[in-house]
C-alpha cells in the first residue's frame, strides 16, 4: 500500500499591528491627572501594548512598566514583549482607576494615560480624547469616562471646582431672586 502525504500549503500573513489611536498633551503642558488618552482596539494587552510602546518609547524612552486596574482587561500577562525588549505588566485592582494606564520609564518617568472603552464610537473617543488632553481640566480618568459629553464634563468639571472652592473656605453661590419678576399669589389668577 502506497501512503502519500498531504501538501497543504502553508500561508502566510504578515501581522501588522494595530494602528496606535493616541492623544497626548504638549510636552510643554504642566502635569496634571492625565497626560493624555489611549483607544486600544480591544482588551487584547498582549496584542495592544506593543503598538502603543512603540509610538511611545521614541518620544518618551523605553517604557519598562506599565501597570493596569483589572476590571476592564480580561487577561493580565506578568510581561508583554515589545520592540527590543519586555514590558512588565502590574495590576492594581484598588489603588488604580480602571479608565487609566500608567507607563513608567528609566529615561522620564511616569504618564497616566485615559483608556477610553474599545468599544466606544468614534465621536464619543474624539470628545475623550480632547477632554485628556485640556491642560486645565481636572477630573480623573473615570470622571471623564462617565461624563461621556462635552456638556457633562463641563458640567462635572465646575462641580468639582465648586467642591474645591468650598472645601477651602469659600461659599457656595446663593441663587439671586430676579428683581424684574414680580410675584402674582395664586389667588389672584383667574381661571
Amino acid at each position: 500500500m502506497h501512503v502519500t502525504a498531504d501538501r497543504t500549503q502553508l500561508i502566510h500573513e504578515a501581522y501588522s499591528a494595530p494602528s496606535v489611536r493616541l492623544a497626548l498633551k504638549p510636552e510643554s503642558a504642566p502635569k496634571g491627572l492625565l497626560d493624555g488618552a489611549w483607544w486600544p482596539h480591544s482588551h487584547n494587552l498582549l496584542r495592544e501594548l506593543p503598538a502603543l510602546t512603540d509610538v511611545l518609547d521614541h518620544r518618551w524612552g523605553r517604557i519598562t512598566r506599565v501597570s493596569v486596574n483589572p476590571t476592564h482587561w480580561p487577561v493580565i500577562p506578568r510581561e508583554v514583549p515589545v520592540t527590543g525588549h519586555s514590558v512588565k505588566v502590574g495590576q492594581f485592582k484598588a489603588e488604580q482607576d480602571p479608565h487609566k494606564l500608567v507607563l513608567l520609564s528609566y529615561r522620564i518617568g511616569r504618564w497616566d494615560l485615559l483608556v477610553i472603552p474599545p468599544q466606544a464610537t468614534a465621536a464619543t473617543a474624539a470628545r475623550l480624547m480632547a477632554a485628556a488632553t485640556d491642560t486645565g481640566l481636572r477630573l480623573t480618568a473615570s470622571a471623564l469616562v462617565a461624563a461621556d459629553d462635552t456638556t457633562q464634563v463641563r458640567s462635572v468639571e465646575q462641580r468639582v471646582r465648586e467642591e474645591e472652592w468650598e472645601s477651602e473656605g469659600g461659599t457656595a453661590a446663593v441663587p439671586v431672586a430676579n428683581p424684574r419678576r414680580t410675584f402674582v399669589p395664586a389667588h389672584a389668577c383667574e381661571v
